[in-house]
């Protein structure tokens, strides 16, 4: 173990009161992070050195504020250096505050005696400073006492702040060259046609002060059908106005590892809006996933979306959104809690080789929220699939999207997971019960038609991770070019870098030695 980062307990205040001298642990650097204002928190390097106890603790800037540092000293000798009074033969042993301290430095910079600092430095618990202070709001001064413990405890999993000081300590980040590969592919596309006027002179009248709400789906095609893409351009609320009769600028990314845009035609929208287009077969694509975005040349709004071309055998893991990620329904409808586990079972998979694929019955005008729901939350990547429209029988969807891939598409469904609703939709596709993963309630009638995760997802995560509980896949699904990193759908998502929490957590290092970093409403 290099680094220990832990929230301080009463029994390290329990410590000071114990004769017997504190044994360093075998690490490399203990970080003590607490609340000042938890009755129960207490520091470590007083009982280190008492000399300490006049020093404040380092405060963890707020990341709202400074999401990369502020750039003040944690390191062990740039305290003493700062404050060398302290640490001379002679110090004063009444309790100075931090303005005195201060007063004092000039002119004593080099009087340290070396005795004094090898000693401190081989019975420190590293080489920075082992406490650090949270910000704590003013108002929860007005909480009990004993309910305080128990808020700032749950705190640490939420807290921005607590994640942004954690990775520092281990990121090395280039300041200059922070833009990755999926912002300089955003700054590197132009429109390859400037605006013009609209084809249509009711077109501006309509759409004035709309806001766009254009929408596509994943398009997933086997190699050697004919390969058709499709989007619908909508402006206002509720799907108020369809752009009919307007030009529409088609790109796409042939070699998606270099980001270069190719403009493949124009298209006129037809009176619902909609654009589909079918690729010649001189201009086909071979087997990948390919970036394609679509631009209304009259204000050059415009919607991304993938298109996958795969070779016959390739086996995917579905996964339905509905009712199957969320853990709680939120109260203000925007960001719902996802399931302890969630993100890691779609990321045991992905790594094993398969294609992703998320369905949902939700009209596609959801699509954005969704989205951006599940780009927030670090879900890793995959081809998503929504209902065209509103609909009463939002299952038919999903079963006839299903339906095709196997049966058009010759793909093999290795695993499906979803709520109890979805039992029927992947029974219709003759998957067996050990295929078909539910979570949540399960009625009894359905208990033999598929397999119950009672114990949520980590248990699951942890039978699949055991010799024989899953193999990586044997189709095809390698030769695609996927994206292993988190869910980016398009440049809409991209754009959004906050650091959402995720309430996915990893289970105990026995089972995850090999793990690895993470990746509205619904």
């Amino acid at each position: 173990i290099n680094s220990i980062f832990m929230y301080s307990k009463f029994f390290l205040t329990n410590a000071y009161f114990i004769s017997a001298a504190i044994q360093r642990p075998a690490l490399q650097q203990v970080y003590n992070l607490f609340h000042p204002s938890d009755p129960i928190a207490s520091r470590l390097e007083p009982l280190i050195s008492a000399k300490f106890s006049i020093l404040p603790p380092v405060n963890i800037p707020r990341y709202q504020k400074y999401p990369l540092g502020t750039g003040q000293p944690y390191y062990l000798l740039e305290a003493v250096q700062t404050n060398p009074q302290l640490f001379t033969e002679h110090n004063h042993a009444r309790r100075t505050s931090e303005a005195s301290i201060l007063s004092t430095v000039s002119g004593i910079g080099d009087t340290l005696p070396i005795q004094a600092i090898n000693k401190l430095t081989k019975k420190w618990w590293g080489s920075k400073r082992l406490d650090y202070a949270l910000y704590c709001p003013d108002g929860l001064s007005n909480f009990p006492t004993n309910a305080l413990p128990h808020i700032f405890h749950a705190s640490y999993w939420e807290s921005s702040d607590v994640i942004a000081f954690i990775l520092r300590q281990f990121a090395i980040f280039d300041y200059n060259n922070s833009t990755g590969n999926e912002e300089k592919e955003m700054a590197t596309f132009s429109p390859s046609q400037p605006r013009e006027k609209w084809q249509r002179k009711t077109t501006f009248i309509k759409i004035k002060n709309s806001t766009a709400s254009h929408r596509a789906n994943d398009v997933i095609i086997r190699e050697g059908l004919p390969q058709i893409i499709s989007a619908r351009f909508i402006y206002g609320p509720f799907d108020m106005f369809s752009l009919a009769g307007e030009k529409v600028d088609i790109h796409i990314i042939r070699e998606p590892g270099n980001g270069e845009w190719i403009h493949l035609t124009t298209e006129d929208s037809d009176k619902n809006g909609r654009v589909t287009y079918t690729i010649p077969e001189n201009k086909s694509l071979g087997f990948g996933i390919y970036p394609v975005k679509m631009v209304v040349r009259g204000d050059h709004t415009s919607v991304d979306f993938l298109l996958a071309i795969v070779p016959p055998q390739t086996e995917i893991v579905v996964f339905s959104i509905d009712g199957s990620f969320s853990a709680s329904v939120s109260v203000t409808g925007r960001d719902p809690k996802v399931r302890p586990g969630a993100v890691d079972i779609v990321r045991h998979w992905q790594e094993l080789g398969y294609l992703i694929v998320y369905i949902t019955g939700r009209p596609d005008m959801q699509q954005q929220r969704v989205l951006s729901w599940l780009s927030q939350h670090n879900f890793p990547h995959g081809l998503v699939s929504f209902a065209d429209g509103l609909s009463t029988d939002f299952l038919a969807h999903k079963i006839t999207y299903l339906k095709s891939l196997v049966q058009d598409h010759k793909m093999i469904i290795h695993a499906a997971y979803g709520s109890s609703k979805d039992i029927s939709v992947y029974s219709a596709l003759d998957l067996k019960p050990k295929q078909i993963f539910i979570i949540g309630k399960v009625g009894r009638k359905h208990h033999s038609m598929a397999t119950v995760l009672s114990d949520g997802y980590a248990a699951h995560l942890s039978a699949l991770q055991c010799h024989g509980g899953s193999r990586p896949a044997q189709g095809n699904a390698r030769m695609l070019l996927t994206s292993r990193g988190r869910f980016g759908h398009n440049a809409s998502m991209r754009r959004r870098r906050s650091a959402k929490r995720t309430t996915s957590f990893p289970i105990c290092s026995m089972t995850r030695s090999t793990s690895r970093n993470r990746y509205d409403n619904l």
